[in-house]
């Protein structure tokens, strides 16, 4: 295979590195290779310094100057650094997920801070072997030290607020534990730090060289896209124009990485809805589909939104009713899309065809007289899409699903659930629900025995796996045989980690971007730009809509708290129930619909009275407050699912009791709280220590701190269901990015489920961004770390404890062995099993514990992370 071919020059790299691997894979940190690379950081820059300051005049002069100056501001950078760097690589490891995955948050920046550094000795030593060639250009080196200068300053003070987090966390928690405070003061940073520098020359310096090509061209086209989006021309105009204005911004990167920063903190939800639906579009989707898997069905379904039983898992005999989904649009058909690399039986039958629904473009259906239909598969993909619960379809994530289909050998059911801001929490969830229930009522339609069923999705999609799993527990219907989360996001408040920090650099998460998504899923009002948002039919009945809900405020505030105190709701006689104290928020949307999900969840149907439950609406969508609270209150002798406490009372933070060796090492990195002093106005400049302050943005970002109760709904964030709703969850399959902002929401999520003896798996690539199963046709590293993905999804069905070790590209692979010679770190994909029993494999090249990455690449100038002059 290609990926086992190794040119010459790699081979000879390879056994060089594996020669030292035995004698430094067990020791832990090397405090050693930090000092050496920060040591090769003030050479080189020493070294340039001297030789520019000779005095050149012109144009020449200038540029020498500010690459004098520049360099001598990394080294002041550098010297401050050097003792966090090391002092992280000391503690950081005490929240891993175990010893075999080396994963978190604080390992995260610190590579990404390594790989900055890394970058500025080769550009570096470029300038030193290239600066007298009558070909040298000192403006554009000089420009690319710039560059890369203020992303270093940038990441200190990201690195000072991790230090804060260490503080003010407890021991392996990597989530602050309250919106207010640490949460608050890095919103309040983020709006104000310069982020262009990120996004112009130096982006995506972070990940596997290989996608920065494509990085590159997204940021591009994102640019371009949103300076015609004023316009308010059709979307072929927009795109046409958006062709010809790419060319300054693939010319200028400066002027990329500014539009790009004032495009991410500007423009609201609606814009990214748009722009991240491009790939919906007849050209892009056909153009995709000609290079994609070519599979016998492809068939766009639409489900009518009818009630059915559903036996339960417990007793078959008895059956509870699944009502259609209802919440904020009304009853409405539930879209899906079938696809599957065989003609299986059922698949062509006149049940199904009844329900196709027609699409743009041609539909693939292989019906010729020559096409073998095969029995139906034991085996069945529930898939759920990513794109933020605000954009795409499973048309856009086409490509990968046809792949999975051939490669796993059954047919994938992908549901197109309504999108936020329309839509909001739990009108996707509802519809989710729906369609897993009624594949399950429906097998013979899907070639599809109806034996072993898994959910799959990413980002968006892997909560909404979760989250399904976890009704299906509430409803007692049967339970998928395993899911595979990829990326997900567990926990939608706003909570500061040491991952999440990387949103500052995230060219596909930015946080203004993310939390305006996770607003428009809660049903706060997105903050919209009054000059780019367009007046609709819809948008003006979802204002009157608000309008009119808001005068019922008074009376269902009362009636929402109780749902989400389910015990309180229990115990508590309905006078006392309308003499609580009101909870909801002006921000927050009235309508009636987005705590029905909480009803069922509260008091989940029982089998000891079956015609009670059945008789009972599962999903409400108009009725008045007095009619919710006697619903409410009728049902309230059953058992309720949620725990003792409320939502916003469940505690997944870790009680672990720590050593106390291992908190002095934590609080030896910390940096304490600021002390405010009287009179104060510039808050922000306590937040790092004296003399120090980044850089700061021209273009201030309008973000709040969102306190809505629904993304505290253990439905809407997982992490904080109580260990009641977590331990009825089926196997779990966690495959994160270690360069994703949402990193910590899958080391926390495994954290939970194996501290409550729930079998997980945490697997963690690296190199790569958030959402790179999109990219997974672009280039070797995407496509490998996608075939991790089917590899959990195979264990699943072959109900293997452990997947096999999948094939390593070549490019991580190089940068593992590199990594892992001095530090012991994990490999590119590797497994390793967990304390227990319990099941757990950790993948991706990690950060390591010690230095070793540094050292190699800064002893031997190799491109073992991918640099280039």
């Amino acid at each position: 295979m290609a990926s086992s071919k190794k040119s010459g020059g790699s081979s000879r790299f390879e056994k060089s590195v594996n020669g030292r691997r035995s004698s430094k894979h067990k020791e832990g940190p090397v405090v050693m290779d930090t000092k050496a690379v920060f040591a090769a950081l003030y050479s080189v820059c020493d070294e340039n310094a001297t030789f520019f300051s000779g005095g050149a005049k012109g144009s020449q002069g200038d540029a020498a100057r500010r690459l004098v100056n520049t360099m001598k501001l990394i080294k002041e950078h550098a010297r401050s650094l050097e003792p966090v760097v090391s002092g992280f690589a000391a503690v950081y490891h005490h929240f891993d997920f175990d010893p075999h995955i080396p994963a978190n948050g604080y390992r995260s920046l610190v590579k990404v801070l390594r790989c900055c550094v890394l970058h500025i000795i080769q550009k570096g030593r470029y300038i030193t072997a290239n600066r007298r060639s009558i070909f040298f250009r000192v403006a554009h080196n000089a420009g690319e030290m710039e560059a890369y200068c203020n992303a270093l300053c940038q990441l200190r003070a990201l690195l000072y607020l991790a230090q804060r987090m260490l503080h003010d966390n407890s021991h392996g928690n990597l989530f602050f534990q309250d919106e207010s405070g640490l949460s608050e003061s890095f919103v309040r940073e983020y709006s104000s730090m310069h982020k262009g520098c990120f996004y112009g020359r130096c982006l995506g310096f972070q990940f596997s060289p290989a996608i920065r090509p494509c990085l590159q061209t997204i940021a591009i086209g994102l640019v371009a896209f949103g300076e015609n989006y004023k316009r308010h021309q059709s979307g072929i105009g927009v795109a046409a124009s958006s062709f010809f204005t790419s060319g300054k911004y693939a010319i200028d990167p400066e002027l990329r990485g500014a539009e790009f920063e004032r495009i991410t903190q500007n423009l609201d939800v609606h814009f990214w809805k748009s722009f991240w639906n491009i790939t919906e579009t007849e050209v892009l989707s056909s153009l995709a589909s000609m290079t994609s898997t070519q599979v016998k069905v492809n068939r766009a379904l639409s489900v009518p939104a009818v009630p059915f039983d559903l036996p339960l898992a417990a007793n078959h005999r008895t059956s509870v009713t699944i009502a259609p989904p209802s919440a904020h649009i009304g009853t409405a058909p539930v879209q899906m899309r079938l696809i599957s690399y065989d003609l299986r039986e059922g698949q062509d039958s006149e049940a199904l065809l009844s329900l196709a629904r027609p699409e743009g473009g041609s539909i693939s259906l292989s019906l010729g007289l020559k096409t073998k239909r095969l029995p139906s598969s034991p085996c069945l993909l529930i898939h759920f899409h990513g794109g933020g619960f605000v954009a795409q379809t499973s048309k856009s994530h086409e490509p990968y699903l046809k792949s999975w289909s051939q490669d796993l050998g059954v047919p994938i059911l992908s549901v197109d659930y309504s999108l936020a801001p329309e839509a909001p929490f739990p009108r996707a969830l509802e519809e989710c629900f729906y369609a897993y229930c009624w594949a399950l009522r429906n097998h013979h339609l899907l070639g599809w025995t109806g034996e072993k069923v898994c959910l799959a999705g990413d980002s968006a999609g892997g909560n909404l796996c979760v989250t399904t799993s976890m009704r299906a527990a509430a409803f007692g219907v049967r339970m998928p045989d395993g899911l595979v989360a990829i990326y997900p996001a567990t926990l939608l408040t706003a909570y500061a980690s040491p991952s999440r920090l990387l949103t500052l650099m995230d060219p596909l998460l930015p946080l203004s971007v993310l939390s305006r998504c996770l607003s428009a899923y809660a049903g706060s009002e997105p903050q919209a730009e009054a000059q780019v948002e367009k007046a609709s039919t819809l948008s003006l009945v979802r204002r009157d809509t608000a309008l009119l809900l808001r005068d019922f405020r008074q009376g269902a505030s009362n009636w929402i708290h109780s749902l989400l105190d389910s015990n309180r709701a229990a115990s508590a006689s309905p006078s006392t129930a309308e003499e609580g104290p009101p909870k909801a928020t002006d921000t927050v949307r009235k309508s009636i619909s987005e705590a029905s999900i909480s009803s069922p969840h509260a008091d989940p149907p029982v089998a000891s009275d079956t015609s009670e439950f059945l008789s009972r609406k599962l999903s409400v969508k108009s009725q008045t407050c007095q009619d919710l609270g006697s619903h409410n209150n009728s049902t309230s002798h059953s058992a309720p699912l949620l725990s003792e406490r409320t939502p916003e009372d469940v505690n997944f933070f870790l009680s672990k009791d720590a050593d106390p060796s291992v908190s002095r090492d934590l609080f030896s990195v910390a940096i304490p709280p600021p002390v405010r002093e009287e009179g104060c106005e510039l808050e922000h400049a306590t937040e790092f220590p004296l003399g120090f302050e980044p850089l700061r943005s021209e273009q201030l970002s309008e973000m709040t701190m969102q306190s809505s109760p629904v993304v505290k709904d253990p439905f809407c964030s997982p992490l904080l269901a109580p260990d009641s709703m977590l331990k009825g969850l089926p196997p779990v399959h966690l495959v994160a990015c270690a360069l994703d902002p949402m990193l910590d929401d899958s080391v926390m999520f495994a954290k939970r489920l194996r501290n409550i003896d729930q079998p997980v798996t945490l697997c963690v690539v690296d190199d790569l961004p958030h959402g790179f199963l999109s990219l997974s046709q672009l280039c070797r590293e995407t496509k490998e770390a996608a075939n991790v993905c089917v590899e959990r999804i195979r264990a699943v069905f072959t109900q293997k404890d452990t997947p096999p070790e999948p094939r390593k590209h070549r490019k991580l692979e190089r940068t593992d062995r590199g990594v892992s010679a001095s530090s012991g770190e994990a490999g590119s994909l590797c497994n390793g099993p967990i304390e227990g029993g319990e099941l757990a494999v950790g993948t991706g090249s990690k950060i390591a514990d010690g230095e070793g990455l540094v050292a190699v690449a800064a002893q031997n100038n190799t491109d073992a992370v991918g640099i280039g002059p």
